[in-house]
């Protein structure tokens, strides 16, 4: 189980280290008006809230709490990946004792 919590783990790291990065290496508006001007960055835009949605059902299913369902789905297309990747990390332990 320790090895599974990992990946989402260093998952966040990495996206969270990226983040900084990219804050301290260009202007996000700008930077998004590229992405939204070409066809496949505006694909990659509808996959990326398209995951995130599928990702909410999953965790609209998964958290016991209603309120930390809501505020982890409201948070997710504002923060990104980070959100769920530590509600995952969280939870893991929960998610697949009651998958076995």
């Amino acid at each position: 189980m320790t090895l599974l919590r990992l990946v989402p783990a260093a998952a966040f790291l990495v996206l969270a280290a990226a983040i900084a990065s990219a804050m301290g290496a260009a202007n996000f508006w700008e930077s998004f008006d590229r992405i939204t001007s070409d066809p496949w960055g505006v694909v990659t835009l509808v996959d990326l809230y398209a995951g995130f949605a599928v990702v909410s059902v999953i965790i609209a299913l998964a958290e016991p709490r209603r309120a930390v369902a809501a505020a982890v789905i409201l948070a997710t297309p504002f923060l990104g990946s980070l959100v769920p990747a530590a509600w995952l990390v969280a939870r893991l332990p929960m998610l697949a004792a009651r998958l076995r």
